[in-house]
């Protein structure tokens, strides 16, 4: 039972954004394909990667990273930042218009969790809480994030 719910809500998340992009996109072509904006659920996740970092993350060799990275900056999703550290190295850091399309998941993810504050006590809610982290930072050693 625990399964089917989580996969249930984990499930209509994803829905409601491929609706919300697809609605976008009714009169003209969208400008990322499924896999770029895997790529950018990726760098975003990973809070301004290197390439390196990217490429290790996704099990990809790093020209092949660098070809998927050089598209998204072409096409405005993505902008190379020089490092403050090392002058070397720069991180991908995704621009403005990725974070306008992107704001399609975070605003269903906020207004659910409104909801959530509204439907459940302040006690449930933080209980919540509580077991969410534990889920993402215990239970899933498999995916690191910063």
């Amino acid at each position: 039972m625990l399964e089917e719910s989580f996969s249930q809500v984990y499930t209509k998340f994803k829905l409601h954004f491929y609706q919300e992009i697809f609605s976008r996109f009714q009169n003209r072509e969208a400008s990322l394909t499924a896999v770029e904006t895997f790529c950018m659920e990726i760098i975003l996740a990973l809070k301004e990667p290197t390439i390196n970092e990217f490429a290790s993350f996704v099990h990809i060799s790093s020209p092949n990273a660098a070809y998927k990275v050089n598209n998204l900056i072409q096409k405005g999703y993505v902008e190379k930042v020089q490092s403050s550290h090392d002058r070397r190295e720069y991180h991908l850091r995704p621009t403005k218009k990725y974070m306008e399309y992107y704001n399609i998941s975070s605003n269903y993810l906020k207004e659910v969790m409104d909801r959530v504050k509204t439907r459940f006590t302040q006690e449930e809610a933080v209980e919540l809480d509580r077991m969410l982290q534990v889920v993402g930072q215990e239970l899933m050693p498999e995916v690191e994030l910063k």
